[in-house]
């Protein structure tokens, strides 16, 4: 009998609190007041998907000989018909991918399922503006008393002769 050991494709780590409070802080001070600033309204600081969705789009992954997912930062056009309230917000899309060895590594190809039809995943629930309970959610546990903006990273962000703005 021949036992294949497949090599593990895992390049991240769970983190802590305090990690994700810093990025968080940090891309508020240094992007998102910016992009607000750009598209004259708060750009989207979250985007959220169901366990649910997550877990078919990482069965169907797999289903096409995929092993990850990509996530790309983008941005709704000016014009987005399907929901205008995203108009000009960014988001996340999870693009499907199969890693291949190289001579140089391994690298994550995006994967097709069709001639010119990748497998990928978008139009989540971003926030703002759809914060699912005007900006504040349920604790989720013990002492939690997190919003839907991310409680975690509440920022003050100085907007010179704009005032502050708090995120």
């Amino acid at each position: 009998m021949t036992t294949i050991q497949k090599k593990s494709l895992k390049v991240g780590r769970y983190v802590d609190t305090k990690h994700v409070d810093t990025v968080i802080r940090n891309y508020k001070r240094e992007r998102w007041v910016h992009n607000s600033e750009h598209i004259g309204k708060e750009d989207s600081l979250s985007v959220w998907y169901s366990v649910e969705e997550l877990e078919e789009f990482i069965q169907k992954i797999k289903n096409h000989g995929g092993d990850g997912v990509k996530m790309c930062f983008g941005a709704y056009s000016e014009d987005f018909d399907v929901k205008p309230d995203y108009n000009n917000r960014q988001t996340i899309v999870m693009v499907a991918t199969r890693s291949k060895e190289t001579e140089t590594g391994v690298a994550n190809k995006d994967l097709y399922i069709n001639p010119g039809q990748i497998l990928a995943y978008n139009i989540g629930s971003i926030c703002p503006p759809t914060c699912s309970s005007g900006g504040t959610s349920k604790p989720s546990g013990p002492g939690d008393n997190s919003d839907d903006w991310g409680g975690i990273g509440v920022t003050i962000v100085d907007r010179g002769p704009k005032g502050f703005t708090v995120v």
